[in-house]
């Protein structure tokens, strides 16, 4: 088969031990991103198969519409909202799921809130200036960090990302207020933690509040400017998990108010981020560049059940396959 990988940024894929199950395969890692619905046709025509790399490409009705070759498109992790299943289906393109894990994005997530909390990284970026304990070299910003311990780490939603950066909290002496369904909280209160008594009291009382919602119409826009206003000025808000969970232009905005004081995000709604997004320019946010999974073992994890996936469909024994009709297609 022809093969393409999409949005490998860092040309980490071919180093990988599990890119050895694509021998005998025709393969092209791309390193960059193609935008536009003519580039993306383009690029992607002659490929029997695509796999991507979480949701760093969509692929709509229109583009899909374009890849007159496409069989079979193998995700890493489980599918969002970036393909149209019923296009592919309906064009016969066949869609692999893959598998993923909680453990880097709950990590990237604590270490966020470490840094951010004992603004390491101002003090570290500042050294390499010659600046001794200096945050910042505006007097306004230039305060002390702070310790975890005694404080309260608000989590919106009880999932396994959200359970195992609870666990961190706890081992770090934090209070742990989880809002959320009813699910959540109750899972919450089973496991010894607090369930809020209502959304307003969760944001008010949050000194770390980490989002960890799955993007779902339900709960796209679900943060709202009148949430974020309820934080307490020395609040940090943490977003490792979709930018779009929030009102476009609310935390930027709130920030600027100084409810929260501060932020730590590892996901935009436009990815990769301009140079020149406005988030970028408040000194109060800890950026990262979607790092959540971006790391050794999550990429062997990832990408050896795609490429599993790809060479099982190529010899006729398809797997994992999110819409099985298709195979009937054939």
């Amino acid at each position: 088969m022809k093969i393409a990988v999409l949005d490998d940024y860092q040309n980490a894929v071919p180093g990988l031990d599990c890119y050895k199950i694509l021998d005998g395969h025709e393969v092209k890692v791309f390193n960059n991103s193609a935008r536009g619905l003519g580039q993306l046709a383009i690029r992607l025509a002659p490929f029997d198969a695509l796999v991507l790399i979480r949701e760093r490409t969509s692929l709509s009705a229109a583009l899909l519409n374009k890849l007159p070759n496409l069989k079979l498109i193998s995700q890493t992790g489980k599918l969002s909202g970036h393909v149209d299943v019923a296009a592919a289906t309906a064009r016969g393109i066949a869609i692999a799921e893959g598998v993923g894990s909680p453990v880097a994005p709950a990590e990237l997530t604590w270490a966020l809130i470490m840094a951010a909390s004992r603004r390491i990284v101002p003090y570290a970026n500042n050294l390499q200036d010659g600046l001794w304990q200096t945050a910042s070299t505006n007097p306004r910003l230039n305060g002390l960090g702070r310790v975890l311990r005694g404080r309260t780490l608000a989590i919106w939603s009880y999932g396994k990302i959200g359970k195992l950066v609870a666990g961190y909290g706890k081992a770090f002496g934090m209070r742990i207020l989880v809002w959320g369904g009813e699910k959540s909280r109750q899972a919450a209160l089973a496991d010894g933690f607090e369930a809020a008594a209502s959304r307003e009291a969760f944001f008010e009382q949050a000194d770390v509040l980490s989002l960890h919602l799955r993007l779902a119409d339900a709960t796209r826009g679900i943060v709202t400017a009148s949430d974020l206003a309820r934080m307490k000025p020395d609040a940090l808000f943490v977003n490792t998990s979709r930018a779009e969970l929030v009102e476009a232009g609310a935390l930027e905005a709130a920030l600027q108010a100084g409810r929260p004081g501060m932020a730590a995000l590892d996901v935009f709604t436009d990815e990769p981020l301009a140079p020149d997004a406005p988030l970028l320019r408040i000194p109060t946010v800890l950026a990262t560049p979607h790092l959540g999974y971006v790391e050794q073992d999550s990429y062997e994890l990832y990408f050896r059940a795609a490429f599993e996936n790809v060479v099982n469909f190529a010899a006729g024994k398809p797997t994992n396959i999110l819409n099985p009709e298709v195979l009937d297609m054939a």
